[in-house]
């Protein structure tokens, strides 16, 4: 029998931290109660029912009902102590977890190795970055939170213990089996993470495993297999592979499993596993360590403790080495009749066998099993999978990226104007989410060829090229090196190319590389997991700052804790609405509207995108290019975004001019334009027209001037079905405008008449006088300067004028089915008449973009004129131009900018703040940027599309009814 000042130790072992135990859900306020179960429930056992209580055995809930019926034999008859749930899923493991429950007559104490999460068992269930991917991490609390969060889910599931941290320090790159489970090599930082990991654990509720003692970290066998030695001496044990377990112990570790490992040092028997071992086991971790938490033995079915004895006789020699649980008995039955008959033998004491069962049953009163209660289904699946995980991997993610290279300062990918990037890709597994997302940022072609001249040939015109290397990351132990096909490629393209290597793999990869003095980047991303490779990529464009530190030596090259820290450059990033501060379930109903559009046949298709705080949290595209829903809308599609071209092309580029003092807004068009001397708007100011208060109308119908008075058709002597120097102007597919009418354009806006009356009047005519002047200061057409001066740089390589020069139909949507212009169906080709008599590019209309574009500009603009590291006009001039001017006169536009409503109706939800500002499109497009919540809203569709003469999707606010329902989701 257990005196009392004994039971208290053990009390105490389960502690989290002795210093905040008021705070610990495993400690209770009644240790009388304790003692009392505890006691009770010994007493009223038999010698078996006691013995019985050491065994952990093993379950699937994948397998039949013969499996199951031979744990439940073991249950009632051999009254096992404990499950250890292997392979499954979390619905069957929950169903059968209490079903065996129900069986047992003492509560059972369920375990999982669930280093990772439960996804290391468990279909189904969500997976956390492997050990070494942690170990890269600086900020031990978030370390911490993965602890919380994976106890959260074990406790959601019926989960006592986790057989995790493991703490072994991974000193052996060809280490088989632990490898990626190690926080790394260095002793201090694996102690750090582990002790962070633990804590959060065990603050959850869930019972906390170190791994694998007395450490397995300098191995080159798998213990699975066969029996692996620790070559070092004792000092050194002492002061590295054990120094973990000595910090742990002091801040109150739960449980320790003995490893199957040969270790000289310790044990004078050759070859004698230290699951076994009493001088490993007693004499050193619970008399020099002073460990009095349980003691489990590795599973006693590997091959390094099977390959020893007989099954029982190991399990008996591990029970007399000083163990308290034998975890997965290959014969249980005979096992309990084994060390029943060295009790009875005087073997054995009985003070011994109390001593482990005590503690087991001490270990159930704390994690609740004196008063259990079954699993609860209903949510199981939602509560393993919550949106919090999600924020926590992201994070975890963004926080293990490491830069160990970065010549020149490459990174973060700057001036992409200057940058011709190619992406190839190594390893055996997919790069897909890692390609889709650095084309977020600019044009990356992605080269692929058998041979390697081919794609050096492939990479002539590129001047930079990102490799990465995706291995599987089904498990931590898959392959994980460099083919030598792959590494004389690299050396190669490094030679003749600036080269970016990514590695989404183990860092030991790159223990391969006879030489990296021609890679200018080295990017450790660790995993290939999909977050992985899309943080990775955001990081190097300069979406997210680098912050890891690699866990391991690399080669001669790098040390534990090395790691470049690079900056964020200020460009859209990408991540979950809770990142920012609003609400997944919020934008349910921003989906449901936009399908309700979609469904109601308002526009076929919609690329809808928000933004907040520079992070895009969410991205979707609804419906098709067409109502026969042949071509489904992709991100990368291409919409004609109408009236929205104002802002993203005519707008910044004359900011540009003002911002370098080149013209004001108090210029006006005889000093703009000498044609307007002496004309009725020789005295307009570029301030009043782009506030639309300047007497100009609305618009002139060009087109119609143009077509055949009889036939209504394009007339022969404006048009031809060929192009020539005489009609070179494409305004659709095979018609072609003559070439002087341009001129006869400006001309016909210069000598219209002015309104009577000086009003708020919305007019796309400034935006023709506007293109004229620009392409005279400039000698070069609006289409060309805009690209140079913004889309370039800014990486907007899916906005253009004239798209079908560019890219295939396909990946264009179709505004209309003219039948009173040109008609033939509009696509490729600008849907406003005038934009189209200019070679389809107008100062008000005619580029064609999608929603990721539309929003690296407006988050320009709202990043006042900053954007990926280059400063595009300074914020007093973002402001002179998003300003009210004429808001006394009821006029609420700023100078091209939309701006709210200055009463009931107008172009928003009501719901933004005053300093915001947008525009909207005649084909249903319309982007919004508030500089107060930081939010950019693009909504992108085709609604023109068949016939633009019903306007549904306006009638029905479903913009703005969108914009009201994104700011309803902000959940600060």
């Amino acid at each position: 029998m257990l005196r009392r000042i004994t039971l208290i130790s053990i009390i105490t072992l389960y502690t989290i931290c002795s210093a905040k135990a008021q705070n610990n859900p495993l400690v209770t306020e009644d240790e009388a109660a304790q003692n009392q179960w505890v006691d009770s429930l010994y007493n009223s056992m038999t010698l078996e029912e006691r013995i019985g209580q050491l065994f952990m055995v093993q379950v699937f809930s994948n397998k039949d009902a013969v499996h199951e019926e031979q744990i439940a034999k073991l249950i009632k008859e051999n009254h096992i102590g404990g499950l250890i749930f292997s392979l499954g899923g979390p619905y069957r493991q929950a169903k059968l977890n209490n079903k065996l429950q129900s069986m047992s007559k003492v509560p059972l104490l369920v375990g999982m190795d669930a280093e990772w999460g439960l996804s290391m068992r468990l279909d189904s269930t969500f997976a956390y970055p492997w050990n070494m991917t942690l170990g890269a991490i600086k900020d031990e609390k978030l370390i911490e939170k993965t602890g919380f969060q994976i106890g959260k889910h074990c406790k959601r599931l019926g989960v006592h213990f986790n057989f995790a941290p493991v703490v072994d320090i991974n000193t052996n790159p060809k280490n088989p089996i632990i490898g990626n489970r190690s926080f790394g090599e260095d002793r201090d930082a694996v102690t750090e993470k582990a002790l962070a990991f633990m804590e959060g654990m065990q603050k959850a509720g869930v019972l906390a495993n170190a791994k694998h003692f007395p450490g397995h970290g300098d191995t080159d066998s798998d213990s699975h297999k066969t029996l692996p030695t620790i070559h070092f001496n004792a000092k050194r044990i002492d002061s590295v592979e054990l120094y973990p377990y000595r910090e742990l112990i002091k801040k109150g570790l739960s449980s320790v499993m003995v490893a199957h490992l040969n270790v000289p040092a310790m044990e004078s028997r050759a070859g004698y596993p230290s699951s076994i071992s009493k001088n490993i086991v007693t004499n050193v971790l619970l008399d020099s360590l002073k460990f009095q938490g349980l003691v489990f033995t590795d599973a006693l079915g590997m091959k390094g403790a099977s390959n020893f004895s007989q099954p029982g006789d190991i399990d008996l020699a591990a029970f007399e080495a000083g163990n308290d649980v034998l975890l997965m008995s290959e014969n249980v039955p005979l096992s309990i009749e084994k060390i029943s008959n060295a009790i009875k033998a005087d073997q054995i004491s009985e003070e011994r066998l109390a001593r482990s069962v005590k503690k087991i049953l001490m270990a159930k009163y704390k994690v609740g099993l004196n008063n259990y209660e079954p699993i609860i289904l209903e949510g199981l699946g939602k509560d393993l999978n919550t949106l919090e995980d999600n924020l926590l991997n992201e994070e975890l993610f963004e926080n293990a990226i490491t830069v160990l290279k970065n010549q020149n300062d490459i990174l973060p990918l700057r001036d992409l104007e200057k940058k011709k990037i190619a992406y190839v890709s190594f390893g055996d597994d997919t790069g897909t989410p890692f390609f889709t997302e650095l084309k977020k940022y600019t044009k990356v072609h992605g080269i692929k060829g058998e041979k390697l001249d081919d794609v050096l040939g492939k990479l002539s015109n590129y001047n930079t090229v990102i490799i990465g290397l995706h291995r599987s990351n089904d498990t931590p132990w898959k392959a994980y090196q460099f083919t030598d096909k792959e590494l004389v490629w690299l050396y190669e393209i490094a030679r003749l190319k600036d080269v970016i290597l990514t590695v989404f793999t183990r860092p030991y990869s790159l223990n391969d590389l006879k030489s990296i003095e021609n890679i200018e980047g080295i990017v450790l991303a660790y995993q290939n997991s999909k977050v992985a490779q899309q943080k990775t990529a955001q990081s190097l464009f300069g979406g997210i700052a680098s912050k890891g530190c690699t866990p391991v030596s690399i080669g001669n090259y790098f040390k534990p804790g090395d790691g470049l820290t690079t900056n964020a450059l200020k460009v859209l990033t990408y991540g979950i609405p809770e990142s920012v501060g609003m609400s997944s379930i919020a934008f349910e109903k921003v989906d449901s509207v936009a399908k309700y559009a979609v469904t109601n046949k308002m526009t076929p298709g919609i690329q809808l995108l928000v933004a907040r705080k520079g992070k895009v949290i969410f991205e979707k595209n609804y419906g098709y290019h067409t109502y026969d829903n042949k071509e489904p809308v992709k991100s990368e599609d291409l919409y004609d975004v109408a009236s929205l071209t104002k802002i993203l092309a005519t707008l910044p580029l004359l900011m540009e001019l003002v911002d370098k003092g080149e013209i004001s807004l108090n210029s006006t068009l005889s000093e703009l334009l000498p044609e307007y001397h002496g004309s009725n708007k020789a005295n307009i100011t570029l301030k009043s027209m782009l506030s639309h208060y300047a007497r100009l109308k609305p618009w002139v119908p060009f087109y119609v001037a143009t077509l055949d008075s009889i036939s209504g058709k394009p007339s022969a002597d404006y048009y031809r079905r060929t192009e020539s120097d005489k009609f070179h102007i494409k305004v659709a597919e095979n018609l072609y405008l003559r070439t002087d009418y341009p001129d006869s354009i400006q001309k016909i806006i210069r000598d219209n008449d002015l309104l009577p009356k000086l009003s708020y009047r919305y007019s796309d005519l400034p935006y023709y006088i506007l293109k004229s002047y620009l392409e005279r200061y400039y000698g070069r057409g609006l289409d060309k300067l805009i690209q140079e001066h913004f889309y370039h740089s800014l990486g907007a390589n899916y906005t253009t004028y004239n798209p079908s020069e560019i890219f295939s139909n396909t990946q264009i949507v179709p505004s209309e089915e003219d039948n009173y212009y040109r008609f033939q169906r509009i696509q490729g080709y600008v849907h406003d008449m005038g934009a189209a008599m200019q070679n389809g590019v107008g100062g008000h209309a005619g580029i064609f973009s999608n929603a990721n574009d539309v929003a690296k500009i407006m988050q320009m603009y709202l990043q006042k004129g900053f954007y990926g590291g280059k400063r595009y006009f300074k914020p007093e001039t973002l402001e002179l131009f998003n300003t009210c001017y004429y808001c006394s006169q009821q006029n609420r536009r700023g100078i091209g900018f939309d701006k709210p409503q200055l009463g009931d109706k107008g172009p928003t939800c009501g719901c933004v703040s005053p300093t915001s500002f947008g525009h909207s499109g005649f084909t249903g497009t319309y982007t919004w940027a508030d500089p107060e919540d930081e939010i950019v809203y693009v909504f992108l569709a085709n609604r023109t599309y068949p016939s633009a003469e019903q306007n549904i999707l306006l009638r029905e606010n479903i913009r703005t009814e969108i914009q009201r329902l994104i700011y309803e989701a902000i959940i600060e």
